[in-house]
């Protein structure tokens, strides 16, 4: 079942993969999903395959579907089956529609590949988004740590990596949560390729905010 916030409906469709419904359809990073409604607005936050999928995108495209993704998946995306590709970098702010979208940044701090290199690096370009729908303001953090850019982003409902490995762990999540004063929290980012329900559970008890946890809709 999906969360519904002053008539926006959240559902997660497992990773870090949302869709978003009220006038618009919104997806984000869709990936190994079976299908849905077509999509009016699809985000990419980066071009890791799990994030950037060009098959999942094309199960939920339509000739009107806008892609907006991050700057690193710009020579990606060609073989989209969609209306307009719109390539964003960190600050920029654009509107779809009725639907206003901000990219902000996602990156890793102390989430090492190997030492000294981070999974996500801030110059790598990948990105969270802030989208207004309807005037519910939703963030989806991307693949990021704890940054000092979430401070007083004032969302709310906050979509936060809780996993570890490769972003924040619950308990930085939940620290995440303060810093942007999230209203509601919604844990992604687990039972697909790290993490399992339990990272989710653990980020709840510690959140000072609501959270709801997502049953994933197949």
């Amino acid at each position: 079942m999906p969360y519904e916030y002053k008539g926006v409906k959240i559902s997660w469709l497992g990773h870090d993969s949302f869709r978003i419904t009220n006038t618009k359809t919104i997806y984000i990073d869709p990936y190994t999903i079976k299908g849905g409604a077509t999509a009016d607005i699809i985000l990419i936050t980066h071009d890791h395959f799990d994030h950037l999928s060009i098959e999942d995108i094309n199960k939920i495209a339509g000739a009107n579907t806008v892609v907006v993704a991050s700057e690193p998946c710009s020579n990606k995306l060609g073989k989209v089956k969609v209306r307009d590709v719109r390539i964003v970098k960190p600050g920029d702010k654009l509107v779809v529609d009725d639907v206003e979208i901000e990219a902000v940044r996602a990156y890793n701090v102390n989430k090492f590949r190997e030492p000294g290199v981070v999974f996500h690096p801030r110059e790598a370009g990948g990105v969270g988004y802030i989208v207004v729908v309807k005037g519910v303001r939703i963030y989806h953090a991307g693949d990021s740590d704890l940054i000092p850019e979430m401070r007083g982003l004032k969302p709310d409902i906050a979509l936060l990596p809780v996993s570890g490995t490769y972003v924040m762990t619950a308990e930085e999540a939940a620290r995440a949560a303060e810093e942007l004063e999230t209203k509601v929290a919604i844990p992604m980012h687990y039972g697909a390729i790290v993490g399992s329900k339990k990272d989710a559970e653990t980020f709840k008890s510690l959140a000072k905010c609501e959270v709801v946890i997502l049953e994933k809709e197949e």
